[in-house]
């Protein structure tokens, strides 16, 4: 039995991990997990999962939920709350399931009490990798990656040696607007934007996949996960999302992991890792699907993939403005307040503006992100 701490149960990734803790309760127990404004779905998990320490965004959530549940149930809130998840003592593997930025320093402290990480929250190591990677190396900590790409990449690997890895190769499915020339984006609304032909994910991914920038913050992960220079992480469109990602060997050989696209997947994998259990998922028939599409990806067409590798190269502090000013942009655009191609040259101005600094601390990078997204609002 693992006891399962989760921060960001009202997300696509946590109600997924949700519903594999639920189909295997003979194997995992939720103990502890935190939810930002969703408060009637937090009495429901509550109500079904019965567990131990319950986070939440306010304070006024905090304390109504208080009242209803009295001493029975231990409650926090905010950044704190977050952090308490994080870090709760019963609990044997962390699934960190938030979007942003926000999820970075949980995930240190967590870390730092030695919980195994299972990370969905790729912002964490595109900020600070190399602070997190860092301190997971001098803990001994595991970070296991939930992102499919990722997952896919890790199951390649078991097995081999690190040396003889050529290159990585990151699938991605192109997003709402894979058929569309860049000129044919002008007038694009939040509603087509929205509209992903694969994969059921929250608003800001699927922006983010449409963009491409999603892509792009996965190679950085990768550069960090997998400690791989950014020239041997490759990005491949590839539009029916079957094969998740590959690894290319010295040798020539490559392996690839395929699945009908579903991450409850890699949700279960981390979770279970090095161990499998069964799913009742939809199985993958190759001879009904016929064909396989690959082609090559056109950095123009998606140019937020090419902000994001110019920024992973450069490094130091740069990848941080590169997550704040797409973060904020994002926001505007769900919002109303700029066009679709607006994202991208949103962020090229808050890279182009950075004084980049090397190897910065936790402070730093605070102040950084801060700083970004007040930048892009005065653009706004």
């Amino acid at each position: 039995m693992k006891n399962i701490s989760l921060l960001g149960a009202s997300g696509s990734i946590g109600t997924q991990t949700l519903d594999v803790i639920k189909k295997h309760p003979e194997s995992f127990r939720l103990v502890a997990f935190s939810v930002g404004k969703n408060i009637d779905l937090a009495r429901k998990i509550i109500s079904e999962f019965k567990p131990e320490l319950v986070s939440v965004q306010f304070k006024s959530d905090y304390e109504q939920l208080r009242i209803e549940y009295g001493s029975s149930l231990r409650f926090s809130y905010g950044e704190e709350g977050l952090v308490e998840v994080a870090v709760y003592d019963k609990s044997d593997i962390l699934v960190n399931a938030v979007l942003g930025s926000i999820g970075l320093f949980p995930t240190l402290q967590a870390i730092k009490e030695n919980k195994t990480i299972a990370i969905a929250n790729k912002e964490t190591l595109v900020t600070a990798g190399h602070l997190v990677m860092e301190e997971a190396a001098r803990r001994k900590v595991s970070l296991l990656p939930v992102d499919s790409e990722h997952s896919a990449i890790f199951q390649c690997l078991q097995g081999e040696q690190d040396k003889s890895i050529e290159r990585l190769i990151i699938t991605a499915s192109g997003g709402s607007f894979r058929d569309k020339k860049r000129e044919e984006l002008a007038e694009v609304t939040v509603k087509d934007a929205l509209n992903h032909p694969n994969w059921s994910m929250g608003a800001k991914i699927t922006i983010d996949s449409a963009t491409m920038m999603n892509k792009g913050l996965e190679v950085i992960e990768a550069h960090w996960l997998f400690n791989l220079p950014f020239e041997k992480i490759d990005v491949l469109l590839h539009k029916e999302s079957i094969i998740h990602s590959m690894v290319e060997f010295q040798d020539g050989s490559v392996k690839a992991q395929l699945g009908t696209p579903d991450m409850r997947v890699p949700i279960q994998y981390a979770l279970t890792y090095p161990d499998r259990l069964p799913l009742s998922s939809e199985r993958l028939d190759l001879a009904k699907i016929g064909k396989l599409h690959f082609e090559p990806m056109d950095l123009d067409r998606f140019y937020a993939l090419k902000l994001a590798y110019e920024a992973g190269k450069i490094g130091g502090s740069l990848p941080t403005v590169l997550n704040a000013a797409n973060e904020s942009a994002v926001s505007a655009f769900l919002s109303n307040k700029i066009s679709f191609l607006q994202i991208d040259a949103l962020v090229e101005r808050a890279l182009e503006r950075h004084k980049v600094i090397e190897h910065p601390d936790l402070e730093t990078i605070r102040t950084i992100d801060k700083e970004t997204r007040e930048y892009i609002n005065s653009l706004l």
